[in-house]
């Protein structure tokens, strides 16, 4: 049988723990969680530029943040905050060279690019030999 003196210090345990997440109750501050940083719904027309790149061989048969398995011969990209799913067509500024891909990853995690293609898309764009380049993405679906 427990003790009455052991339930009381249980409990006095319980009830000090509880206030330890308490950093959300803090007047102005915000908690920014992964899920509340991803867009809910992408408009069909919503344009984005800056540069992107691709990735391929030391990512193909793993799994994507999405949850599907990365296969560089998809047409597929990485985006920070776009819903997975999300279709976009992507065009390279400089050449006018487009291809239609879909969100199923999260990044790119360098902070100047806005888009990480998959190599199968990146080749269409001539990244397989530029490495980079200015895009345009407009949401299609």
């Amino acid at each position: 049988m427990v003790s009455r003196g052991f339930l009381v210090v249980l409990l006095c345990l319980l009830f000090s723990f509880s206030g330890c997440s308490g950093a959300s109750h803090r007047k102005g501050y915000v908690r920014v969680t992964k899920s509340s940083r991803v867009q809910k719904k992408a408009e069909i027309g919503y344009t984005f530029s800056g540069d992107a790149s691709y990735y391929g061989k030391g990512f193909d048969g793993k799994k994507t943040a999405s949850g599907e398995i990365f296969d560089r011969d998809d047409f597929t990209c990485a985006h920070r905050s776009l819903p997975f799913g999300t279709k976009l067509k992507v065009t390279r500024i400089k050449t006018g060279a487009s291809v239609v891909v879909r969100v199923n990853d999260r990044g790119p995690y360098a902070k100047k690019r806005v888009l990480d293609l998959s190599e199968a898309a990146g080749k269409v764009l001539g990244l397989d030999k530029a490495g980079h380049a200015q895009v345009e993405a407009t949401v299609v679906e």
